[in-house]
């Protein structure tokens, strides 16, 4: 049998963990810190429960230099949770900003009324402005992009839900490339002469397809125009998490880590006599709920805290000062290893996306062209080098190294030393 050393893992998720923290945790979990008991069962409301949260929230807050006005939430349900959560959470805040400002013009135009009758006033042009004028704009770039624009559809429905951009329409109906932003049909903002969406939705990379956004879309940068009018932007970074250095201001929500938490004021009896798909929705998802609790509103799992924290903590000790961009130069440097090598055989090997969106964390090619017979040599050799996890995901076939944080220099290595060879033997 192998032992950990010897095998080179490049899944994309379960995805490797740090061999430190791996040996350090199956010790915590049978006796954590000597207290007798193991992670997995003390108490998430303990001290040491609460110290692990707040010291995860610690070392993320200061690798990615999150502002003190944002929240880090730690939630459960996963990325797919979250398409769900950003619905429930943001579109309240589009209805509470078109509230207060219904409310301000009902009451210029109505000095005498009662405010019961202010009340009414409001509800009916809410309700007005919610069936002609909410939308939600996706960027559908990807696998996970398109999913999260679905959930949004089956939620409210797809009259709310503008795709502002589906990549395939300009890559013969497969993902791959991202179009220029001046193709991009956004909800026109109130400065640009429009009534503007409830948020804009985006994958910043992704793991099925190998498609990364280079950079913050420029598209979405604030206008400087009155905050209530302002694009409220939200990114998955489920797959490229702590790997580069973000401005966090720019975003409302990130997920896949943290989940900066705007200001939800709109109430659900509002809410519900809007009658606005399935909204508010579980109140797991709200994060202005988890936000008061600490986290800690429902049962949180401390071992999967403990090793998130873990991860970062041992971030912060390797790159100190230099914080997140020292991961990220390790990560360009093993992603432009593993590209150097696909490009150097272009008969053999054929990267999927377009060069100008490579992945950086999920590098997606084919073998011969998508050759069934030398698809599987290849696997097949790779396993005898204990080169595991290369198999692209099953709705795409081909191959995917996935070169997250967790995957060492040396395995990256040995991932080339194995490209190179394998394209000499054709």
């Amino acid at each position: 049998m192998p032992s950990r050393q010897e095998v080179s893992y490049f899944g994309a998720g379960p995805a490797p963990l740090p061999t430190s923290v791996v040996e350090t945790g199956a010790k915590a979990f049978v006796n954590f810190n000597d207290c007798g008991l193991g992670l997995g069962e003390i108490s998430h409301r303990s001290p040491t429960a609460n110290k692990i949260l707040d010291d995860a929230k610690s070392n993320l807050s200061a690798l990615l230099g999150i502002p003190d006005n944002y929240e880090v939430l730690f939630m459960q349900a996963g990325g797919s949770g979250e398409f769900s959560a950003v619905v429930q959470n943001l579109v309240p805040v589009w209805i509470e900003r078109r509230r207060r400002r219904a409310e301000a013009d009902v009451k210029k135009d109505n000095p005498e009324a009662e405010q019961a009758q202010i009340d009414e006033l409001v509800f009916q042009r809410l309700q007005k402005e919610v069936d002609e004028e909410l939308k939600l704009d996706y960027l559908v770039t990807g696998s996970w992009s398109l999913k999260a624009s679905q959930e949004a559809s089956r939620l409210l429905g797809s009259k709310y839900v503008n795709v502002a951009l589906d990549a395939r329409k300009a890559n013969g109906g497969k993902f791959g490339k991202i179009p220029a932003e001046d193709s991009w049909s956004l909800t026109p903002t109130k400065k640009e002469g429009g009534k503007g969406s409830a948020f804009v939705y985006f994958c910043d990379n992704e793991t099925v397809d190998g498609v990364e956004f280079q950079q913050f879309p420029k598209s979405l940068e604030a206008q400087g125009q009155d905050a209530e009018d302002e694009r409220l932007v939200v990114a998955d970074m489920s797959s490229n998490f702590i790997s580069r250095k973000v401005d966090v201001s720019k975003y409302a929500v990130i997920f896949g880590g943290p989940s900066p938490s705007p200001n939800r004021d709109s109430s659900p009896p509002l809410i519900h006599r809007l009658n606005i798909g399935g909204l508010p929705g579980p109140v797991v998802l709200d994060y202005a709920t988890i936000a008061k609790n600490n986290s800690l509103y429902n049962t949180l799992p401390i071992f999967n805290l403990w090793v998130a924290g873990q991860v970062m903590a041992d971030l912060m000790a390797e790159f100190s000062a230099q914080k997140v961009s020292g991961q990220e130069e390790v990560a360009n440097k093993k992603a432009q290893l593993i590209y150097g090598a696909l490009d150097k055989y272009p008969e053999v090997y054929q990267v999927v996306p377009d060069a100008s969106v490579r992945s950086r964390m999920n590098i997606c090619f084919r073998v011969s062209g998508g050759d069934d017979a030398k698809e599987k040599a290849f696997i097949a050799g790779a396993e005898k080098r204990l080169l595991q996890g290369l198999k692209g995901h099953r709705s795409v076939g081909g191959m995917r190294a996935s070169n997250y944080n967790a995957v060492p220099l040396e395995n990256v290595q040995k991932l080339v030393k194995y490209l190179e060879d394998f394209a000499s033997g054709l």
